[in-house]
């Protein structure tokens, strides 16, 4: 829905040679007439409707409410982040800006669709999928990467800090995997003795050890057929990385105290918040389990590289504790949204995912201001990026690395996008301005926003 007529016939060309059936609709109230006479498993919605009495913002809510089934994208050339938010909140599958990528926007398509089919499992707006988004490139990449893997049998290993969704990627490769309908089971690495690691996964025969009264089967038994993830896989004992090596190259185990192997057909996934490549040149890991593990590597970025996602998964969080807290919060002044997204987000999302349900319990109106944000957030306890202790990430001197390295691709990008987001807010998010201030291009300044995934 849109009321520029050569975009809409240009997006009805693009999405129809993609295979789409695609109807189109130039206001918001004929877009309400077409919905009602037919079911549509997606829709692309333009949030500015010039003499129109119902805007895109309007009309998303009352899809969301008539038509669960359908999957709604906004889009949009004039915008705040409290109308991403807004967005968000109602039940937006994602925001995109114009002018958008026609590659950009198959992609989004593609994924709200895949996420419509999901529907016959569990609610759409609950899947899985919804919950790994974002503009920034990083993320499209991820879901690109999801696409492509997911649908195969190879072993992935997803590394990425604490808080950034490695559980959650897992989980969406295994519901666009031909194993979707089989377990999908979980063990973190982490949270049980070697000893009795090693009986969860691999279960134990009746007198193995003292206590194992009876025969129990191991946790690859009960993912036969599906997915067995393995979280926090660096903190596994090296005893037990051999056996786990054994199972990957051969496809059986052996259960404790037992004999004679067992066959197990699942696909594994790893996951860590570790660099493993330097475990295993510090001898804490395995060599050979590691390129087992690594066949397919995924790595998640901090929240911090991608600040531009930071208002539209709070915009999510702010939708989801509201309701289940009964909360009269609707939306995020513009000001608290520029906090949160000055700050570092060492926690990442799981971080802002807290942030958000605190100040969603502390709000006494609809809108949540600084007031109710954490008083560390508010006060940028989070070093922003571009700031010159960032670089370092330690208080004293600023270049000092510390023992484990660093990325310098990672703090060179955060240096560049704080100082392009300073330009963009100094000229009013105009680029032509911007790019005198920081000696670029119009071109390159171009460039280097898309490259970042700044949003202005």
């Amino acid at each position: 829905m849109d009321d520029d007529a050569s975009l809409r016939e240009t997006l009805e060309i693009l999405l129809t040679r993609a295979g789409h059936a695609v109807t189109a609709a130039g206001s918001a109230q004929e877009a309400l007439e077409i919905a009602s006479e037919k079911e549509f498993d997606a829709a692309l919605l333009d949030v500015r409707m010039p003499g129109s009495g119902l805007d895109g913002i309007a009309l998303l809510a009352r899809i969301c409410k008539r038509f669960p089934a359908t999957v709604p994208i906004v889009m949009t050339a004039y915008s705040t982040w409290a109308q991403a938010v807004e967005a968000m909140r109602l039940g937006a599958f994602d925001y995109v800006r114009k002018p958008f990528d026609n590659d950009d926007i198959l992609a989004t398509i593609d994924r709200a669709l895949r996420l419509a089919r999901a529907q016959g499992e569990a609610s759409a707006r609950e899947s899985v999928e919804r919950t790994i988004f974002g503009r920034s490139p990083a993320i499209q990449e991820l879901h690109a990467l999801i696409a492509r893997v997911a649908p195969t049998d190879s072993t992935v290993l997803i590394q990425g800090e604490s808080g950034t969704g490695k559980e959650l990627v897992a989980r969406a490769l295994h519901a666009g995997s031909p194993r979707a309908q089989e377990p999908f089971i979980t063990v973190n690495c982490a949270a049980f003795p070697e000893t009795l690691l090693e009986s969860e996964m691999f279960g134990h025969i009746k007198g193995a050890f003292t206590g194992a009264v009876a025969d129990k089967p191991g946790l690859l038994e009960a993912a036969d057929k599906g997915t067995f993830f393995l979280d926090e896989i660096s903190e596994m004992s090296p005893a037990l990385q051999v056996k786990l090596l054994r199972m990957l190259e051969e496809r059986e185990y052996t259960p404790v105290g037992a004999v004679k192997p067992r066959k197990a057909d699942v696909r594994f996934i790893a996951a860590t918040n570790r660099r493993l490549e330097e475990d295993v040149k510090s001898g804490r890991f395995r060599e050979d389990l590691y390129y087992r593990l690594n066949v397919i590597p995924m790595r998640l970025p901090p929240l911090r590289e991608r600040r531009g996602d930071v208002p539209i998964l709070a915009g999510r969080f702010l939708a989801v504790y509201a309701q289940s807290m009964r909360s009269k919060a609707k939306g995020i002044s513009e000001e608290a949204i520029e906090i949160l997204m000055r700050h570092d987000w060492p926690g990442n999302v799981r971080e802002l995912e807290n942030c958000i349900q605190r100040a969603v319990a502390l709000a006494d109106a609809e809108t949540i201001g600084v007031q109710d944000l954490d008083e560390r957030i508010a006060r940028g306890g989070g070093r922003a990026a571009g700031s010159v202790s960032s670089l370092a990430g330690l208080a004293g001197d600023p270049y000092d690395i510390p023992e484990e390295g660093i990325r310098l691709d990672e703090k060179v990008d955060a240096l560049e996008a704080g100082y392009i987001a300073a330009a963009l807010k100094r000229t009013g998010g105009n680029v032509s301005r911007a790019a005198p201030l920081l000696g670029l291009t119009f071109r390159a300044l171009r460039y280097k926003i898309k490259k970042l995934g700044i949003q202005f």
